[in-house]
């Protein structure tokens, strides 16, 4: 069965060092998306999944540090470079500030970068392994995404593995919101209308399944996303 590559997303307006950059992480086996701006960087970002974005910081139409500000509104999850030839301490200091994983400075050696990359992905699919072994008691329920079960009492409800996800997710988030478009990007791979209206029937099955307690409520935050609501 073949490995699904790693993506990766890359703003660089530098048309040279973008196809260089390209080629080489291509060569090392990542999935590369190359946007010459930050607005079409976004617009990626919003349409499809990545597991990393590379960011170059002096940019038209959006300079790296806002669409930075964007993708975090979206996914504070994310891993995120910079690479800047802006050296100042004000603007590594800023990069951090907006949740960079890493500031690197232009020019760059691309091994040292390809190890970074490597590492970085490596440390969350450990924190993944992590994940997939919580278990969850929400009010009177007992959630074990592992097993892809919901129990409440004597009665257990298995799961499909997009209600599954979804309540994982939930449940991460529990009583705070989880934004629409991460959920969408994380289970379903992009945020379209489609993709909208079927996680719309999956919250509205979660809610069935969990509506023997009055404690706990899935909550739509019109314009943003929906709150797992669990009260003591």
């Amino acid at each position: 069965m073949e490995t699904k590559k790693p993506k990766i997303l890359l703003c660089e307006d530098d048309t040279n060092l973008g196809a260089v950059l390209k080629n080489y992480l291509e060569l090392n086996d990542f999935d590369v998306v190359l946007e010459r701006d930050g607005r079409l960087g976004l617009a990626a970002f919003q349409r499809e999944r990545f597991d990393l974005c590379l960011l170059d910081v002096m940019m038209p139409n959006m300079d790296g540090f806002a669409l930075a500000e964007a993708i975090r509104d979206v996914d504070p999850d994310v891993p995120l470079f910079f690479l800047s030839a802006k050296t100042m301490k004000e603007d590594v200091i800023q990069g951090y500030k907006l949740g960079a994983d890493d500031y690197i400075t232009k020019p760059f050696d691309s091994e040292v970068l390809l190890l970074k990359i490597k590492a970085i992905l490596k440390r969350n699919e450990e924190q993944q392994r992590e994940t997939e072994h919580r278990e969850f008691d929400l009010a009177s329920y007992h959630f074990s995404p592992r097993l892809r079960e919901l129990s409440v009492g004597d009665r257990k409800q298995t799961l499909s593995p997009k209600e599954n996800d979804l309540l994982r997710l939930l449940a991460e988030h529990v009583n705070d919101i989880l934004p629409r478009e991460k959920a969408l990007k994380k289970i379903w791979g992009s945020d379209t209308y489609f993709n909208g209206r079927s996680m719309d029937v999956y919250i509205a099955k979660l809610r069935k399944y969990l509506k023997e307690d009055a404690r706990i409520e899935i909550v739509n935050i019109h314009g943003e996303g929906f709150r797992l609501m669990v009260k003591d």
